[in-house]
């Protein structure tokens, strides 16, 4: 029984804080990379992102302006010419299906100016006017353009492709349309650079316009023509919202960690964004089997520390268990022979440390036994814990000294057998004792029939031990009534007793040689309150002015009286005090 409980609790002792260390450095580890990880996630996703709007607005832009300096036609003279010019670049221009100029039906050269007759309807594919019915080349005046728009990509029947239009309405000074620029650009021509992108192929990834409808996606799940934002999952109409609020971000989808998390990036020459989303459990991949690894690694520790605590506990074992055993006799009283010392090691030490501690305990229950036959046990073990009770030696210290003496004793020893006298005395100090051990008394002395008694305070104020030596007097005194009342059945003379209570500063130590010492006091005050003592008449409690200052709320004064001690120069007041009644307490 005794070795699996040492068992158990080294193996918790040595256990619990590993186990709460790994616990620890795997929870803070875990969230410390987990919240790495996704940080890391949202950055790349905005690189990613960047690089692909980047590859459409470059194609996009590279159109826009040839589109700009088109508008910059309606500045000078010899606009037909480089319209006609511009046009022709834009359709010799990689991806671009055809670039269309129509001006309105109902436009006349008077109302679009002074400019060259180009022929009344729309251009063909090439961009060249039909012959008007003057049969000339002409431009229609136009004041200014509205910034180009770009539609969402359609499948043009004519060519078989999905297609983008980039178009721009021209307006004359009263804001009207005069004329429609187009130009068809080939929509997978600008995915061509994205789609060469590796996560293209392996992640999550789409186009959408403003309205969130898929231009185009990766994956199956976004079916083309259904409205990104337009379910009931919360983090998608949450990456919806962040789209339309901001050029650029990232958003974590519910959950911790995320089930999802998404990134997005607008582009600047098109109303589309460029969506890319991953799974929290993917991006949290090299985590996870860390993770695992950790735990196992964890769990295998755990088993090594218990295998090593069950082979090197074994040893320990049975010199604790020889210990432990000793150590319930010498609780006991039995102190035995030392326990064999084997070894060098700790263990070994540790035995030696036990049989000198016995032996030292030997001593001290000597010293506490001497201590205990003239002081309450209690009072000894607290004095055994102050390192002055077990050398030569003390301290200033002032405490509460009290003295009491039978008066008329003299003559009645005379009268008495010496063993009548003995026992007499023995009876009589049997009941003093009773009561200064109740009190906390350390008695220093009997002499003949006189005793003498202090009150230490040890380390606390005074106050409360003088109040004890006071109520200790009382005590004593009231115990006289049954001591006589046993003297009167034994045919003996009653007895009455004086007391005297003084306080002071003493010298508090053991007083005598390294042979013999006792525990007592030395100093003047001592010496004062014999004399207090033998100003008591019968039954009296004496007390001086130094004692009275700390109970005058406690006492009622019987007489006070002022007189010249011996090896006192001044008068000294002195107090007959008794005990207040409960009847007299207000």
């Amino acid at each position: 029984m005794v070795i699996n409980t040492l068992q158990k609790r080294l193996s918790l002792l040595i256990l619990l804080p590993v186990v709460l260390l790994l616990l620890l450095i795997g929870v803070f580890g875990f969230i410390y990379m987990r919240g790495t990880l996704f940080g890391e996630w949202q950055e790349m996703s905005i690189v990613k992102l960047q690089r692909a709007a980047h590859q459409i607005d470059m194609k996009l832009g590279r159109i826009t302006d040839w589109l700009q300096l088109f508008h910059k036609t309606s500045e000078g003279h010899g606009g037909a010419l480089i319209q006609d010019w511009i046009l022709q670049q834009l359709r010799d221009m990689k991806g671009i299906e055809s670039a269309t100029l129509k001006w309105e039906e109902d436009q006349s050269p008077e109302s679009s100016g002074m400019m060259g007759m180009m022929g009344g309807g729309s251009s063909d594919g090439r961009g060249m006017m039909g012959g008007g019915s003057s049969g000339g080349m002409r431009m229609m005046m136009f004041h200014r353009a509205k910034p180009f728009e770009v539609t969402s990509p359609y499948y043009d029947a004519e060519t078989g492709k999905e297609t983008v239009k980039l178009v721009s309405l021209l307006k004359d000074e009263s804001d009207k349309v005069v004329g429609r620029l187009e130009v068809t650009v080939r929509f997978d021509y600008l995915l061509e650079g994205v789609k060469k992108f590796g996560w293209w192929q392996t992640e999550q990834a789409c186009l959408i316009d403003e309205a969130g409808k898929y231009l185009c996606h990766t994956k199956l799940v976004m079916t083309k023509g259904s409205l990104f934002g337009g379910t009931d999952d919360p983090f998608e109409r949450a990456l919806f919202k962040a789209i339309k609020e901001k050029p650029y971000g990232t958003v974590l989808g519910p959950g911790v960690p995320p089930d999802a998390v998404g990134g997005f990036y607008k582009l600047k020459y098109a109303p589309w964004s460029v969506v890319l989303f991953a799974e929290g459990d993917k991006v949290l991949a090299p985590l996870i089997h860390f993770r695992n690894y950790y735990f196992a690694g964890g769990i295998l520790a755990i088993l090594i520390i218990l295998l090593l605590i069950r082979s090197v506990v074994g040893g320990m074992v049975h010199s604790f268990t020889a210990i432990s055993k000793t150590a319930g006799q010498v609780s006991k009283g039995d102190y035995g022979q030392p326990i064999p010392v084997r070894g060098r090691d700790e263990i070994a030490q540790l035995t030696q440390s036990f049989n000198t501690m016995v032996e030292g305990l030997k001593e001290r229950d000597f010293i506490a036994n001497t201590f205990g036959r003239y002081v309450d046990h209690g009072i000894a073990r607290e004095l055994m814990k102050r390192p002055e009770a077990s050398r030569l030696g003390g301290e200033n210290r002032e405490v509460s000294i009290l003295m009491s003496d039978i008066r008329g004793f003299t003559p009645l020893s005379e009268t008495l057998p010496p063993e009548k006298i003995i026992n007499f005395l023995n009876r009589y100090f049997s009941g003093l004792i009773r009561v200064i051990e109740a009190h906390q008394g350390i008695i220093v002395d009997f002499f003949g029939d006189a005793i003498l008694v202090f009150f230490d305070p040890f380390d606390e104020s005074v106050k409360p031990m003088i109040q004890k030596a006071v109520q200790c007097a009382f005590a004593m005194q009231d115990g006289m009534s049954e001591f006589n009342r046993e003297m009167h059945s034994e045919n003996l003379p009653a007895l009455q007793m004086g007391i005297g209570i003084n306080a002071g500063e003493v010298v508090v130590g053991n007083i005598g040689s390294e042979t013999r010492a006792k525990y007592g006091i030395v100093g003047s005050p001592v010496n004062l309150t014999q004399r207090i003592q033998s100003m008591a008449e019968e039954g009296e409690v004496i007390i001086s002015d130094s004692v009275y200052r700390h109970v005058q709320e406690d006492v009622r004064v019987i007489r006070k009286f002022s007189t010249t001690l011996k090896g006192v120069q001044h008068e000294t007041t002195l107090y007959a005090v008794g005990a207040i009644e409960p009847s007299n307490l207000h």
